[in-house]
């Protein structure tokens, strides 16, 4: 190749050769590899090419790819599996799967297509070590590798929980006297820009405003927590409100948490000026969960429906909260 003609150059040749007459749809994927990708991109716009570009999340969906192509694009997130889709997926593929299976493993796609768990851990595994570990670390050039994974393997154990950077760095700073603040919010950010997390916000009805100091964190799939419980029992309770979370965020609902006269409900959810009190539970069989669950919703206005999902088989429902069971919100289009 001549020393003056680009990667980009030959890619923009090769869809002039070969397209045909009227708008041509072109899909480029891992396109960030290719040096000079976004002025490719840009020349091919011009000339009735409509581009889909897709990658993995860790080196292309990110704050660069958002500055390389400003004003000049759409982005689509694409999240894993939700129980529905994974429902068509595997009667598809002539398999079966449990709302527990999905409550330990979660929606990656690919893992349904392995038919033994040693093999559908070594994928798990293997994305983790790709995504979350190699491929954010060469990224940003991390060099304190252990304070990383130490950082990511708390988090990601972590979800469902209010937490602040603060309560993370005194957990860190036990192991890695060297870590500062800063660096945590820093590795933060770099895990909720590739969607490994998403952290909630915390809405106050005292103040009427959000609280940016405490987040509750919620991993993209709640398969990064299991992974990480092989030497202990799986989490849960903690996944069940994981997973509703992924649930009411594909429905389309606005998600906060709310903090009510010191009391913590786990979903404000809006849509269309609709709003909703959502508290999760495993399961409020026992009587002492039974009040400590449902206290939440002590003094809050009844102009919002309150709602309780558990995994229990009865029907919990009050004159005041409507109870759903988990089986029957994992096939509700909405509220």
């Amino acid at each position: 190749m001549s020393a003056n003609i680009s990667y980009s150059d030959i890619l923009i040749d090769y869809v002039e050769k070969n397209r045909k007459q009227g708008k041509c749809y072109l899909f480029l994927d891992e396109i960030q590899v290719l040096d000079g990708w976004q002025e490719a991109c840009k020349t091919l716009r011009l000339y009735n090419n409509s581009i889909f570009v897709t990658g993995s999340n860790s080196k292309l969906l990110s704050k660069e790819f958002t500055k390389e192509l400003s004003g000049r694009y759409v982005a689509f997130r694409v999240r894993p599996f939700i129980y529905k889709e994974i429902l068509e997926y595997t009667k598809e593929l002539g398999k079966e799967c449990s709302i527990m299976d999905y409550l330990v493993w979660g929606g990656f796609p690919k893992r349904f297509e392995f038919d033994t768990e040693d093999a559908k851990l070594r994928y798990l595994n293997d994305l983790d070590d790709t995504i979350v570990m190699n491929d954010l670390m060469n990224r940003y050039k991390i060099k304190k590798e252990n304070l990383f994974k130490s950082l990511v393997n708390f988090i990601l154990r972590s979800n469902s929980r209010i937490i602040s950077a603060k309560s993370i760095h005194n957990y860190i700073k036990e192991k890695h006297e060297n870590c500062s603040l800063n660096t945590i919010i820093k590795y933060l950010d770099y895990l909720e820009e590739a969607y490994i997390i998403e952290s909630v916000k915390q809405y106050s009805t005292k103040t009427k405003s959000e609280l940016a100091y405490y987040l509750k964190i919620y991993d993209t799939d709640v398969a990064f927590n299991s992974i990480r419980c092989m030497d202990r029992p799986y989490d849960l309770t903690h996944n069940l409100e994981n997973i509703v979370y992924n649930e009411l965020v594909y429905m389309g609902y606005d998600v906060y948490v709310l903090k009510h006269q010191g009391k913590e409900i786990d979903f404000l959810v809006q849509k269309e000026n609709k709003k909703y009190y959502v508290q999760v539970a495993y399961s409020i069989a026992e009587e002492k969960t039974y009040n400590r669950e449902f206290s939440v919703f002590a003094n809050l206005d009844n102009l919002s429906q309150k709602i309780m999902i558990t995994n229990d088989e009865i029907d919990y429902s009050t004159s005041t909260v409507r109870h759903i069971q988990l089986k029957d919100f994992l096939r509700m289009e909405s509220l």
